[in-house]
Formats: C-alpha cells, structure tokens, sequence
C-alpha cells in the first residue's frame, strides 16, 4: 500500500492538476483502506472499489484524448459498443445508447465509429443481425418467423426484406441451399460479411442523415 502511494506522489508522474488531484483522491482512499482493513472490512472494500473506479476512468479518459488525433475510437469503446451491440440484438438500438457506452457524444460517435469500423452504425448492426440470422437458420431448426423476432426484426416479412437486400435470394432458400450442402460456419460468416458490407453502402448516407435520436436499427428499419 505505501508502495502504492510512493509512486503516485512520484516527481516522474505528469505534472499536471488534474492528475495532482487524482493521485491525492487515490491516496486518500487507499490510506482510509489501510486503516480500515482490520476493524471494518466493508468499508475498507468500499474505498478500494471506489479507487479502482477513479484509476479506470482516468485511463479511459487518456486512452479517449490519445485516441481523438486520429478520428477513431479507442479499443476499449470499440469492445463495449460490440458487445452491447450483440447483447441487444432482439430489441431496437438507438445511437444515443451506444454514444453512452462508448461516452462520446452522438455526432462524435457515429463519424469515430464509421471511422474505425469502416462501415455506419446503422450498417454494422443490421450486418450483426443478418449474420446472427444465418448462424441460426444453420444451426438450429427455429422458424424463420422466430428467427426474426431473436435478431430484433419486426417480423419474418422484415427478414425476408433485408435478406433478399443482402444476398438476391430468400432466406428459406438459403437455407436449404446450406442444410443440402454443409458449408462450414466460418465461410459462410466470411462471405456474408463482405456482401452485406457492399450491399450496405448505397444505404449509408440516408441514415447517416437521419437525426441522432431516431434508432440506429429497430424492428421498423
């Protein structure tokens, strides 16, 4: 613990007050930690939670300013927008919830984002439920009516819609196509990706121009 606050106080760190002041936050809480630890544990837990929160949020902050003199976003905001993204495949997704899981502004993100996937919000996310789609209609015997409601389409019809969009066949057929002949997951997850990408792109700009609180995709897209 003392070693701990050594190198916080330490002349090599950055001199700068913001950083000053986290490393005295930091300090404070951990030396209350130190004490607390053999007389009241819960205590002690909450003030190193509460450091560890403090330490998270400055290196997220620095990994955020490193990161805006390219235009991208960091790994850490890439990471969470995926995951939450995937999570929330089944329900509508609007740009403002993954702006606040990557902690950037509407505008900020969705040009940060298109820059560092190479694709809009918009596109990235009806790719993730076109491919969540078909990994389904491969590997499990769902209707295709279920199977568009689980990837956050309004139904089977809006499935069939942006599949045909996708791919120039029904989903149905595709499927059978695939049941018939085998083809193993990872290509089929390969070539879907690059023709969904294409076939996206004439699609882009007229969401890109869409204000930030309608959704990036919902089950009416």
């Amino acid at each position: 613990m003392e070693r701990f606050e050594n190198v916080a106080l330490d002349s090599s760190t950055p001199n700068e007050p913001q950083f000053d002041c986290l490393a005295n936050s930091l300090v404070q809480l951990l030396e209350t930690a130190k004490q607390d630890l053999e007389r009241d544990r819960d205590a002690a837990k909450a003030s190193l939670a509460k450091a560890s929160s403090i330490l998270q949020s400055e290196i997220e902050r620095r990994s955020g300013a490193n990161d805006a003199g390219t235009g991208g976003l960091a790994g850490w905001q890439i990471a969470r927008v995926r995951a939450f993204i995937d999570k929330n495949l089944d329900g509508t997704i609007h740009i403002e919830d993954l702006s606040a899981v990557a902690r950037r502004s509407a505008a900020h993100f969705a040009r940060s984002f298109k820059h560092t996937i190479g694709e809009s919000p918009h596109a990235y996310v009806m790719r993730r439920r076109l491919e969540k789609a078909c990994h389904l209609m491969i590997t499990s015997s769902e209707s295709l009516s279920q199977i568009a409601l689980s990837v956050g389409f309004s139904d089977q019809s809006h499935l069939c819609k942006r599949f045909k969009q996708a791919f120039g066949e029904s989903p149905s057929n595709w499927r059978r196509e695939r049941e018939i002949v085998g083809i193993p997951w990872g290509r089929v997850t390969e070539k879907l990706a690059r023709r969904i990408v294409g076939r996206q792109q004439a699609h882009e700009e007229l969401h890109e121009n869409r204000s930030s609180s309608q959704p990036v995709s919902s089950s009416a897209d």
